[in-house]
């Protein structure tokens, strides 16, 4: 498609999450790349305020650029299909789906998908309860949030108070998994494809929100070292951990390999970043697919009404 066959296309940013300040980087880029490109496109900075505005914004399709509540919960989905605006990225059900990662396991775990064991959190439960289940060290997190925020890795009683204040007051449901040490993987969807995985290796303690956004001795490894055949393997069951939620234009699925060698899911994020620390550009560039390119195909992928054309 040319670039002026898209119309007026309309960059929605910022919002109201944990996660503004990282979608206002995503949207500025965003918008940047698509200008490059000749596409007319604009910034608009949703707020609960400007929200109700973009049905009278003249914006003939939006690029979802939002992360959280809000942005990635189906929220703006629904409004989006209200207005009858095409938009980029999953429908209403699977980005509520995929944005509650309980959900997501629950849903996940009905079509015998590998994960690491998880339970619904409880204050009162507390770390003996927990690690009777899942093991001496757990990670606790908001079912609700992205970026790593609210996270903890638990590995005593000790640890428990400030670890469930600290998902709690994110607000919602809290989960804990089994802790997995091992390789981490990013597997991008593209318009129906799974791209090449990306090995995380940060130099903290985990993946964590600092690592994400902020600490430039991580390392991202393009190609990821793992054999063709685990290659296939692990990009085959991100497809369907997508197919299950019915994910559809692009997402990012990420996994552990635990010391067996078996991938285990960890979740699915419907609207990753397109930050200069974000991985599905590094896994589109390492196939030759450079920024602006990027930010055409995705926005190429936009549908109305949850993904019918």
């Amino acid at each position: 498609m040319a670039a002026r066959e898209f119309g007026h296309v309309g960059v929605l940013m910022g919002g109201w999450s944990s996660e503004r300040g990282i979608s206002l980087q995503t949207g500025a880029a965003v918008a940047a790349a698509l200008a490059r490109a000749g596409v007319d496109a604009a910034a608009f900075d949703v707020t609960r305020a400007s929200a109700a505005r973009i049905g009278g914004a003249g914006f003939d399709r939006v690029f979802i650029a939002l992360h959280g509540r809000g942005g990635e919960d189906g929220a703006i989905q629904g409004l989006l299909e209200t207005f009858g605006i095409p938009y980029t990225g999953s429908g209403i059900l699977a980005s509520a789906l995929a944005m509650n990662k309980l959900a997501t396991r629950r849903l996940w775990a009905e079509h015998a998908l590998p994960m690491p064991a998880f339970s619904e959190a409880h204050e009162g439960g507390g770390y003996a309860q927990l690690s009777a289940a899942l093991g001496p060290v757990f990670a606790l997190k908001p079912a609700c949030e992205g970026s790593s925020i609210g996270v903890s890795k638990v590995s005593g009683a000790a640890q428990w108070p400030d670890a469930w204040r600290a998902a709690a007051a994110c607000g919602g449901p809290v989960i804990a998994e089994t802790w997995i040490d091992g390789d981490e993987y990013a597997v991008a969807l593209l318009d129906g494809r799974m791209l090449a995985p990306i090995r995380l290796q940060p130099a903290r303690e985990f993946y964590d929100f600092t690592a994400k956004y902020e600490d430039d001795a991580t390392g991202y490894h393009c190609p990821c070292g793992l054999a063709a055949r685990d290659i296939e393997r692990l990009q085959a069951l991100c497809l369907r951990a997508c197919d299950v939620l019915g994910i559809t234009g692009w997402a990012r699925v990420d996994v552990m390999r635990d010391a067996g060698g078996e991938f285990r899911l960890l979740e699915a994020n419907t609207v990753p970043g397109m930050t200069g620390h974000s991985l599905v550009p590094m896994a589109a560039a390492a196939e030759g697919i450079g920024f602006d390119d990027l930010a055409l195909a995705i926005l190429q992928t936009a549908r109305a009404e949850g993904g019918t054309a």
